[in-house]
């Protein structure tokens, strides 16, 4: 099996394998089924991609998006290796152009989406050619108790009885045991070789904030540590995703929305942008990121409640593939938990709705929790972790002060019941900051007894008190969202139960104004590093790939630090192997000798 080590380098340029990565080549080339269960960024692809250059016929490879196909592809033809892809979006002489590559043992690897395993056709053509293996990518769509079910994929059960004896190799970044299970039992893997790792990624520090406002201003903030990276921040709507990106775009940070209800070509031109580090920004809805196999975003944040925690992870595995660290940011307040369960009571009563309220419920208490972040996540897929001490915001601020906030509380709950429980939380503060407009006095509610006996407190002071009221299920939404006293509510006015909230919440954030950069190793070797990523775009422009398909980051930094003098020494720079060597060596050689030049 040296031949494996001499691939592993050559091809791919990496001394040794990353761990559980040699486990799953040696199954797969031994002829049995696997299940892979590894975290992204991990390295799933090699998994597959090594195996198929030490066997004689073709991988098939089944992937749920036209974007991730071409992502590998492109990235695999950077690596010397042959891979086409057939999808609905190529003509009918492109495709004929793919089947006879295949057919003439042209291809080590072929990417197909689901659906094309429908085809009685297309079936005919897999039974002429010499296949090694089936992969089964993002796995996790096969199960309906996933979060990203897809009924093309739960036919997938017909590989085993069109090509019985045909390997299968499924996987998948996230899976409870539940998924794990069904994903086993729908694909109808035989005595698989089951390969799971731990959930937690070391290299991402994970944070969780209460959002002020309407979180721009920590948004800001944030982004302020990451001048000239690459990142992605989600939102919950259409509009939101096109005003954030206005608002960016007019602080001079360059950003673009992207969701489902843009024009192709726009999107098209976003991805493509995105890929080429032409902008740094995407801020999108979910319809952005699955499976994309950009090496070097640096940061992932949420302005809202994700729909689960299998999303959530998902969503923020897609920062620091390339192993670097990387940092993810959710904003949420208790608002987003009843958006959320707005939208699951327009399903029709099944287990499935009962599921989606029980996954949001575990992403309420994720980000409310003061214990581990990477522990919580490791819990909710069925794994262990210690707490991470340093790699996220509840590790690192233990000493938070809790603040009583028993009489304020009571304050607001009273308001909220003598006003008829018939508005929102925003015309409540109004009233007990005695605000006058025609909406309060048409109601006569400057009246009431608690109008104005919260005006010595900001606004900002009381939406977080009724934010904290909602969390604690002292308070619940309804249409339009409409306050009302929950029982809990009640037993706190009937009882004057104490109750405390994190002092921090309390402040206003303050108007953004400083701007912090991303920390590098050395203020010299940032220099270098960025000198060499000016060189990896200029080539990646001429040859018309993303610039991390060149070398990711991780490869640079090293190079970085080393300064290659000739290939020998290139050659021990992670990342880069013979191919990559042949194709880019000789410009990066020539640059860091002028750089060590010019050091002396």
């Amino acid at each position: 099996m040296n031949k494996k080590y001499d691939v592993l380098k050559s091809v791919f340029g990496h001394a040794s394998f990353r761990a559980f990565q040699e486990e799953a080549v040696d199954a797969i080339v031994a002829g049995h089924d696997v299940m892979m269960i590894l975290p992204t960024g991990a390295g799933k692809s090699l998994c597959y991609q090594l195996p198929s250059l030490l066997m004689e016929g073709v991988t098939v490879v089944i992937s749920p998006l036209l974007a991730l196909m071409h992502d590998q592809i492109t990235a695999l033809s950077a690596f010397g290796i042959e891979a086409a892809m057939i999808s609905s979006m190529q003509t009918p002489e492109e495709i004929r152009t793919v089947i006879q590559r295949t057919k003439e043992s042209n291809l080590k690897l072929l990417y197909v989406a689901p659906e094309r395993l429908k085809s009685g056709e297309f079936i005919h053509f897999l039974n002429t050619i010499p296949i090694d293996f089936f992969v089964v990518d993002e796995a996790h769509c096969v199960s309906e108790w996933g979060h990203e079910f897809r009924e093309d994929y739960r036919q997938l059960y017909r590989l085993r009885e069109l090509f019985p004896s045909v390997p299968i190799a499924a996987f998948t970044a996230t899976a409870t045991h539940t998924v794990e299970q069904d994903i086993l039992a729908q694909l109808r893997l035989s005595n698989p070789v089951l390969i799971r790792a731990k959930v937690r990624r070391d290299n991402l520090q994970i944070n969780a904030l209460h959002r002020k406002g309407n979180g721009r201003e920590q948004l800001l903030e944030f982004l302020s540590k990451y001048e000239n990276e690459c990142g992605i921040v989600y939102t919950f709507t259409r509009k939101e995703a096109e005003s954030i990106a206005e608002f960016l775009s007019a602080k001079k940070i360059p950003a673009q929305a992207y969701h489902a209800g843009l024009p192709t070509q726009q999107k098209n031109e976003t991805y493509r942008a995105f890929l080429n580090d032409e902008i740094r920004v995407v801020v999108a809805t979910v319809a952005f990121g699955m499976g994309i196999d950009k090496s070097n975003i640096r940061f992932v944040i949420h302005t809202t409640l994700p729909k689960t925690i299998e999303n959530y992870y998902q969503e923020i595995g897609r920062a620091g593939r390339d192993g670097l660290d990387a940092s993810t940011l959710l904003l949420f307040s208790a608002s987003d938990d009843s958006d959320r369960k707005r939208m699951i009571d327009t399903q029709s009563e099944s287990a499935y709705k009962q599921l989606a309220f029980d996954k949001l419920e575990s992403t309420s208490r994720f980000a409310s929790s003061q214990i581990c972040r990477h522990q919580l996540i490791a819990q909710y897929f069925d794994d262990s972790s210690d707490a991470c001490t340093t790699q996220c915001d509840n590790c690192l601020d233990t000493d938070k002060k809790n603040v009583d906030i028993t009489q304020d509380a009571l304050k607001l709950l009273s308001c909220v019941y003598r006003s008829g429980q018939r508005f929102g939380l925003h015309y409540v503060v109004d009233i007990l900051l005695g605000v006058t407009n025609d909406k309060i006095e048409q109601n006569q509610h400057t009246a009431l007894s608690v109008y104005a006996i919260g005006k010595d407190k900001s606004r900002h002071y009381w939406l977080t008190i009724g934010d904290r009221l909602l969390e604690l299920k002292a308070l619940r939404q309804g249409d339009f969202r409409v306050l009302a006293l929950d029982e809990y509510g009640l037993e706190i006015i009937k009882k004057q139960l104490p109750l405390t909230i994190r002092e921090e919440r309390l402040q206003e954030q303050k108007r953004h104004s400083s701007t912090s950069k991303t920390i590098h190793a050395s203020d010299e070797n940032h220099a270098i590093f960025e000198r060499l990523r000016g060189l990896r775009s200029a080539i990646a422009k001429e040859n018309s790939v993303p610039p991390y398909v060149v070398f990711s980051d991780k490869t640079l930094q090293e190079m970085a630090e080393k300064l290659p003098q000739n290939k020998s020494e290139m050659l021990q720079v992670g990342g880069i192997g013979d191919v990559k060597f042949d194709r880019y060596g000789a410009e990066f050689l020539a640059l860091c000798g002028s750089i060590k030049e010019q050091a002396l």
